[in-house]
């Protein structure tokens, strides 16, 4: 069973930085597609970021293309995602995501497999 445990969240003030982290167990050798999304209070889940299963290709939301980099290392099995530049209204819970069975457009959660339980990121203004 794979498993998505995430960190790194935490209260920043506008224009910190903040690197979450997303670490995938449970079975060995797996590369799979991740990605980031986030949930604000009241708000639906959006997507944020997504990297291929080699790295290759990454996405972004345009509201945070320039401030945030996904990145992968998989001799950790970890997926990283460094936020720049950071505003109040990026506040929300912060949740990996992996895509695994399924293909079909990153940005949408319903193609992602296996889901964290979230990390918060509230950024004060």
């Amino acid at each position: 069973q794979v498993q998505l445990v995430e960190s790194g969240g935490g209260l920043v003030q506008a224009g910190d930085s903040l690197e979450l982290s997303c670490t995938l167990s449970g079975r060995p050798g797996l590369r799979a597609s991740m990605g980031w999304f986030r949930q604000g209070l009241g708000g639906a889940r959006e997507f944020v970021a997504h990297i291929s299963w080699n790295g290759v290709n990454t996405y972004y939301t345009d509201s945070v293309k320039g401030r945030f980099t996904i990145s992968r290392d998989d001799a950790k099995n970890t997926v990283y995602l460094q936020m720049n530049s950071l505003k109040p209204e990026d506040t929300a819970i912060y949740y990996c995501a992996a895509q695994v069975y399924n293909s079909g457009a990153y940005y949408l959660s319903n193609v992602y497999d296996y889901w964290g339980q979230g990390t918060q990121v509230t950024v004060s203004s």
